[in-house]
């Protein structure tokens, strides 16, 4: 299970029906769920007319090979100390490959409700369980700058915005589908899983793939070691000063597989965890202030 796997140059028709196209339509501001939007009254036929568009470039990009899809999975002996997520660099569990720092719902909950925390879902160092968290890249963008560079000497904009959705929505796919084959097969522990794309798309299987910068955990910063740890500079990809990932096409982030594992949002936290996260951390709390500003009360 330990080490890092490398997916090069990975079959964009492998990745296709893993597809969410319900995002599709709203990176062309339709908003609606899809599929029922292809129908609806006042937005459907251009719905409709923007999906078959996406479809005959979908095909072309596989055909013509436009872009290379590169991904890597990797798989750590891992513990909980605290609100921390600490990956090993060894089954000897001595000396962090990465630590990962989690922050906790601070919000007022119904009685009986938990405040979550990512690392609720990995057992604690105190526990003597051995643990394991995976990390992962992925990116469908390598060489997408040369066609925009086509369409720009085009000023065709519009096959422009077209290729940036659909380099979006593929590596969503991609992310997604490798993550079924951890589950299936890298890490095993869903082996017998058999779910349909809707089931997918509705996240029904076991264990999550939490991503930096979204609400469970908001902290972009971690994207960097993260990077490092995956080693996605050799798959084509880097992470800019701001924590953005390049090419824009990309998805990373870490596999927890606890049966119970949910994606959550932290919410607005308060001066008491803002000042723990900054010590954890060893960064200024100016620092951690830039860091956690949208959950800043």
């Amino acid at each position: 299970l330990i080490g890092k796997r490398p997916f090069r140059n990975v079959d964009l028709s492998l990745i296709v029906p893993f597809m969410d196209w319900g995002p599709f339509s709203q990176a062309w501001e339709l908003s609606g769920p899809y599929p029922a939007i292809l129908d609806d009254p006042v937005v459907g036929e251009a719905a409709r007319n923007v999906l078959a568009e996406g479809k005959e470039m979908l095909a072309q990009i596989i055909e013509g090979r436009w872009l290379t899809a590169n991904g890597v999975a990797g798989f750590w002996p891992a513990n909980a100390i605290g609100d921390d997520i600490v990956l090993w660099d060894s089954l000897a569990r001595k000396s962090p490959a990465l630590t990962w720092r989690n922050l906790r719902q601070q919000t007022q909950k119904a009685s009986g409700k938990p405040n979550w925390c990512l690392a609720d879902f990995v057992a604690p160092q105190s526990s003597g369980v051995d643990d394991y968290v995976g990390a992962f890249a992925v990116t469908t963008g390598v060489g997408i700058e040369k066609k925009l560079a086509e369409f720009a000497a085009q000023t065709d904009d519009y096959s422009a915005l077209m290729l940036k959705a659909l380099a979006d929505r593929l590596a969503e796919a991609f992310a997604e589908w490798l993550h079924a084959k951890v589950r299936r097969e890298l890490w095993g522990y869903a082996a017998d899983e058999s779910l349909d794309t809707a089931a997918l798309v509705r996240e029904e299987y076991r264990g999550i793939r939490p991503a930096p910068g979204y609400p469970a955990c908001p902290d972009h910063a971690v994207k960097g070691p993260l990077f490092e740890l995956v080693e996605a500079g050799k798959l084509g990809m880097e992470i800019t000063e701001n924590f953005a990932m390049m090419p824009a096409a990309s998805v990373s982030g870490f596999y927890l597989a606890h049966p119970d594992a949910r994606y959550f949002a932290v919410g607005r936290i308060g001066s008491d965890q803002l000042a723990d996260f900054a010590a954890r951390e060893g960064v200024t709390l100016d620092d951690a202030r830039r860091r956690l500003a949208p959950n800043l009360g």
